[in-house]
């Protein structure tokens, strides 16, 4: 019998250390994905390599029963194929904590509320958008051109500098100089270059 790992984030940008350090140490091979655990398990490849390299008798090693997945129906699927093929599942915390090689109401009951849980995430981020967006702010990446780089912008294209010339002299993207070009004839008291 194997342990074999599953690491599952849900962006490039969230960290797997945590993950790792609890999985790395005892399992045989680990897996890691960087996907939303509310697809399918068909679009997700990772999980589908560790579904394909499990053998009978092997468990699928978790952090958290959430790692499996955010949707129930899919998390159930899962489940469902590793129990019939003989390989169990061993989630390391929350209240399905333990090893497991058939269904419970307790893995059931995780899972449901990890998609309940990111419903309750991804409503709670809506209202904050929506909350931040009535009070004038708008949320997203600081915007990369500043008053300086678009009056600098501005000053070169009027000068007749080619997009690709302002965009390395302001130390910007051809697509930045486009778009502030592009905002900026937009206004109706902006004069365009002569030629």
């Amino acid at each position: 019998m194997a342990l074999i790992g599953l690491v599952r984030v849900s962006t490039d940008k969230q960290n797997t250390q945590r993950q790792h350090d609890a999985l790395d140490p005892i399992c045989w091979k680990v897996f890691e994905e960087k996907t939303s655990g509310k697809l399918a398990t068909d679009d997700r490849p990772d999980l589908l390599n560790a579904l394909s390299y499990i053998r009978d008798g092997d468990l699928l090693t978790v952090q958290e029963v959430d790692r499996l997945g955010r949707n129930l129906l899919e998390g159930l699927l899962v489940l469902n194929d590793l129990f019939q093929r003989g390989v169990g599942v061993k989630v390391l915390e929350g209240i399905a904590a333990g090893e497991h090689t058939e269904r419970s109401l307790i893995l059931d009951l995780a899972l449901a509320l990890s998609e309940d849980r990111r419903r309750d995430i991804v409503r709670k981020t809506r209202n904050g958008l929506e909350a931040a967006r009535k009070r004038g702010r708008v949320g997203g990446r600081r915007p990369v051109v500043d008053d300086d780089k678009r009056a600098a912008i501005l000053a070169r294209r009027q000068r007749g500098e080619s997009i690709r010339a302002i965009a390395a002299g302001v130390k910007v993207s051809v697509g930045v100089v486009h778009k502030t070009l592009a905002a900026i004839e937009g206004n109706p008291t902006y004069q365009p270059p002569t030629p």
